[in-house]
């Protein structure tokens, strides 16, 4: 019988690589994800930013740049996330590169 190299396909886990990462916040990349609420709701966090960082500051500029609502939550595993109403993605990317907070190779976006 001949043996084939073919691989099958597996479920996907976009947050497999969080789960891999032996630190929070470890290889210094800045993950952006959007969480699916309830209806056509969603929320999106950032996490991973360098703790030296006003979290309080940056929060209130995405807030009022983006128009929307937000907050600062405290993780045991992970840290300070930022929490931002809607599919904010590409606009905290944006942003975050234009202020040069972080740099576009060190962010990783996750979501649908």
């Amino acid at each position: 019988m001949v043996e084939l190299d073919v691989q099958i396909p597996t479920a996907f886990d976009p947050f497999s690589e969080a789960k891999d990462a032996d630190a929070p916040g470890a290889k210094d990349y800045v993950h952006i994800r959007v969480q699916q609420r309830n209806g056509k709701k969603c929320l999106t966090t950032v996490q991973g930013l360098k703790k030296d960082f006003s979290y309080d500051k940056i929060l209130k500029d995405l807030k009022k740049e983006f128009c929307c609502n937000g907050n600062v939550v405290q993780d045991k595993e992970l840290g300070k996330i930022i929490q931002l109403q809607g599919d904010q993605r590409k606009n905290v990317l944006q942003f975050l590169v234009q202020a040069e907070i972080v740099k576009k190779d060190r962010i990783k976006i996750h979501g649908f």
